[in-house]
């Protein structure tokens, strides 16, 4: 039964970690056999974790896991968690007799939420990394969950989004999970509207459409802020069989799903990072028409994530940022 989340594509399990007096949290996405990954870096202020591995010049061709994490720079130890997980569990590239979980990790900045960060010596995201491997599975939640815990856009509450949607004319489909920390504003000015309305695929998120004019304030700077803290995270995923190359053009393409769904989007204060995962269940007939399609679905399926996490998001105790969505529009 297809689900609307990126675990439609078969082999991709997500857990999540979350932490409420903290404000933050992880997110993990556990793949059942490795998988071939690629990386898009677009933000300006990005803050990443065994990113250049998946360079397609690099010796090493699959990964295990991929972590989304809060904390800023403290959030990069939520891979260590997750390695830990993979390494008991028998996991990873063999060295001989070794075995090493490859685990790339991107972050979010979520320290100024009104979360209790004085965690002493050591931060907690290495246990939150381990705990969300643990709970991986094909269901998982939406909203202020996981990395999006105490994700915030310009003017709404952020948080986890994930879409999916069969590819037309091939046999695959595609997913898309999105942690949304924008600087920009995923609706249109400070209306309900959601920039990513055309790709919305039934009540997803609303089913409002656009608006019956542009608002004055639709392009309108969103606010003063602190260069490096904002990012949204996202990963892509298709059971189509690609290579590295194509892993990294993937996500080239759907960048373009986050041009579509906030605005501004991949400036100096953002860390916007996009990773793309292939399962390779099917082989592409045409290597370069295919991938054209699977990008171009990739990019509307990020899209439609994107808003899904927004407008699934819920208010927290004690939150020091705007309010959720539905707070302010609707239930």
């Amino acid at each position: 039964m297809l689900t609307n989340r990126i675990t439609d594509i078969a082999g991709i399990r997500v857990g999540h970690a979350t932490d409420l007096r903290l404000a933050s949290g992880v997110t993990a996405l556990l793949f059942d056999a490795p998988v071939v990954a690629g990386v898009d870096v677009r933000g300006g202020g990005p803050g990443t974790r065994e990113t250049d591995l998946l360079d397609p010049e690099r010796t090493v061709e699959r990964i295990d896991a991929l972590v989304l994490s809060g904390g800023s720079v403290f959030g990069l130890d939520a891979a260590a968690g997750v390695v830990a997980h993979l390494a008991e569990t028998g996991r990873g590239f063999a060295v001989g007799p070794a075995r090493v979980p490859l685990v790339p990790a991107a972050i979010l900045f979520d320290l100024l939420n009104g979360g209790d960060k004085a965690w002493g010596r050591y931060p907690p995201y290495r246990d939150l990394g381990y705990a969300a491997a643990r709970a991986a599975g094909r269901a998982f939640a939406l909203g202020s969950v996981g990395a999006g815990t105490g994700a915030a856009t310009a003017n709404l509450k952020g948080g986890i989004g994930s879409a999916s949607t069969e590819v037309t004319g091939l046999p695959v489909r595609v997913g898309a999970l999105a942690a949304v920390n924008a600087f920009g504003r995923v609706t249109i000015g400070e209306g309900p509207h959601f920039w990513a309305a055309p790709y919305e695929t039934g009540p997803e998120f609303g089913g409002l459409g656009g608006p019956a004019a542009m608002p004055d304030d639709a392009f309108a700077w969103p606010r003063e802020a602190l260069a490096g803290a904002s990012t949204t995270l996202a990963v892509v995923a298709t059971d189509a069989a690609l290579t590295k190359a194509q892993a990294r053009r993937l996500a080239v393409m759907a960048q373009d799903g986050l041009a579509r769904a906030i605005h501004p989007v991949h400036t100096p204060l953002d860390g916007d990072v996009v990773f793309a995962v292939s399962t390779g269940r099917a082989a592409l007939a045409d290597p370069v028409t295919d991938l054209a399609r699977i990008g171009d679905a990739a990019a509307r399926t990020l899209a439609r994530a994107v808003a899904i996490g927004v407008f699934s998001a819920t208010s927290l105790p004690g939150f020091a940022g705007p309010p959720a969505w539905r707070d302010r529009f609707g239930p």
